[in-house]
């Protein structure tokens, strides 16, 4: 009873944690992978971890509330690794809107949900640069630590769940604008000598001019663009390291 105990926790914040972390939560795997990948990675940390109760100490009520802990603990870990990892769509969508792709929308081949081309294509190259790298592995790292900070049965509080959020909420804000933030100087400078421009020639048409100038002033960005999120791969594994588990 209580190795079918133990194992039901560690399945239940697995499962929760593989739910919403991208590529392995990613609807283009087959169900029956993702559920085979989780059983076992879940039989390979129950046969390690301590057992969570003794003989004699079973009660349904407590077990209930240890699965729903574990469930929410799982399910926060994997929507602050989300949040780290949207950090690339976000800047994307950024440059997409000085570059006037605002209204563009294609369907995601991840999730199938309509996004934006741009953020959905940077996002499918930084899928590519942390798979070539073994970055994945760091998923799986973060729930070995996991459980080295909260072993089954024990989740962190209320109050810290929600700040750990907050925090990862507001670098992923920051993160995606410093990211983003040289091709918005270019931009910015561009939007300067149309500026000067419509000054100093009045009869030309700076909004016939600006769309064609803005677009091909961000593919030619975009190109540069690229290897900043190779480097930012490197701060996605520092930053899951330091902040994530809670």
């Amino acid at each position: 009873m209580e190795r079918l105990i133990g194992f039901a926790m560690v399945l239940t914040r697995v499962s929760a944690f593989f739910l919403v972390v991208p590529v392995f939560g990613s609807p283009v795997i087959p169900t029956l992978i993702r559920v085979a990948a989780t059983v076992m990675l879940s039989v390979f940390f129950a046969g390690l971890l301590p057992l969570p109760v003794q003989a004699g100490a079973v009660r349904p009520l407590l077990i209930g509330l240890a699965l729903a802990g574990e469930a929410t603990y799982g399910f926060l870990l994997g929507l602050m690794v989300v949040m780290l990892f949207s950090v690339v769509r976000c800047s994307g969508e950024i440059i997409e809107q000085q570059m006037g792709f605002s209204m563009a929308e294609v369907i995601d081949p991840l999730t199938g949900e309509a996004t934006q081309p741009l953020g959905a294509f940077l996002e499918v190259v930084f899928i590519l640069f942390l798979l070539a790298a073994n970055g994945h592995h760091v998923f799986l790292q973060v729930l070995a630590r996991s459980y080295e900070a909260f072993p089954m049965g024990t989740i962190p509080s209320v109050p810290a769940m929600t700040a750990g959020a907050v925090k990862v909420g507001s670098l992923m804000l920051t993160a995606a604008l410093r990211l983003a933030a040289p091709i918005l100087v270019a931009f910015l400078l561009l939007f300067v000598v149309l500026a000067i421009l419509a000054r100093i020639v009045p009869e030309m048409d700076v909004l016939f001019l600006t769309m064609p100038v803005r677009v091909g002033l961000g593919l030619v960005t975009m190109i540069l663009f690229l290897p900043f999120i190779q480097e930012f791969l490197g701060d996605f594994t520092r930053l899951m390291a330091r902040l994530v588990p809670l």
